[in-house]
C-alpha cells in the first residue's frame, strides 16, 4: 500500500508510523491468526497474518493464541502482512480488550492487518460518514482521486470495506467518507486511482493522536 502514496519530497512513507510504534513499544505479541480472517474463511488474503498487539497489556493474551517477539520479527509480520495487501490499521480498538479478556484497557495498541472480512470495518460501513470518522480517523492531507485512467470497471467499489467508491455514470465516484487506506489504488491494474499525502508531518500528527488515547510504551 504504502507505495502506491504519493508523497512531498524527503517525506517518509506511512508504513514508518507503524515501524516507530513498533520499535518504541514495551512488548509486542503476535495473535497467531486473525480472527475475522479465520471466522469468515476469507478466500482472498491468508488467515495466519493475525494482529499486532503492543505494550504490556500485550503479555495477558493467552500464550495458546500468540507469542512475544522481538522488533525483527515484528517489523518482518508488519512487511509480510502489506506485501500480501492488507492494511494497517493503528489505533485502541476496544473490542480487542473483549476478544482476548484484558482488563487492561490503557496499555493496548492494536495493528490490525485488515482486508474486507473485518468485523471492524463490516459493521463501521453502516455507520454514517460523519459518526464514524470520530472513530476510523483519516491521516490529515491524505486524498484519494479518480484519475482519466478509471474506465469504470468496478473493482475498487467491490473490494472498498466501507463502501465508500461508487460506479456513477462508467467512473468511479469516492465518498466523503474515505479512510484513505489505499486499497482501492492497489486493486487498480489501470491507474485509475491516485492517493496522495501533502503532509509532511503526519507521523508526528498520528503518534501524537494515538498516545493521548493509550500508553504502549
Amino acid at each position: 500500500m504504502a507505495e502506491d502514496i504519493e508523497l512531498p519530497e524527503g517525506t517518509p512513507l506511512p508504513g514508518f508510523i507503524l515501524e516507530d510504534f513498533i520499535r518504541r513499544a514495551s512488548h509486542r505479541v503476535i495473535v497467531d491468526y486473525c480472527v475475522c480472517r479465520n471466522a469468515l474463511e476469507c478466500k482472498r488474503y491468508p488467515a495466519e497474518i493475525g494482529c499486532l498487539m503492543m505494550g504490556d497489556a500485550a503479555l495477558q493474551i493467552g500464550e495458546e493464541i500468540s507469542r512475544e517477539v522481538s522488533v525483527e520479527e515484528a517489523l518482518a509480520h508488519m512487511r509480510e502482512a502489506m506485501d500480501k495487501g492488507l492494511v494497517p490499521i493503528i489505533g485502541k480498538v476496544r473490542i480487542d480488550n473483549l476478544v482476548f479478556g484484558i482488563r487492561d484497557k490503557n496499555h493496548l495498541l492494536s495493528a490490525c492487518f485488515c482486508c474486507e472480512c473485518c468485523f471492524i470495518s463490516r459493521f463501521a460501513r453502516h455507520v454514517p460518514a460523519d459518526m464514524r470518522r470520530q472513530n476510523v480517523v483519516k491521516l490529515q492531507g491524505l486524498s484519494v482521486t479518480v484519475t482519466e485512467s478509471c474506465d469504470g470497471c468496478g473493482a475498487c467499489a467491490k473490494r472498498c470495506f466501507l463502501n465508500e467508491i461508487q460506479i456513477v455514470d462508467g467512473r468511479a465516484v469516492v465518498g466523503e467518507g474515505c479512510a484513505g487506506c489505499g486499497r482501492c489504488a492497489r486493486i487498480c491494474k489501470r491507474g485509475g486511482i491516485n492517493v496522495s499525502l501533502d503532509n509532511p508531518a503526519f507521523i508526528e500528527e498520528a503518534r501524537a493522536r494515538i498516545e493521548a488515547l493509550v500508553d504502549f510504551e
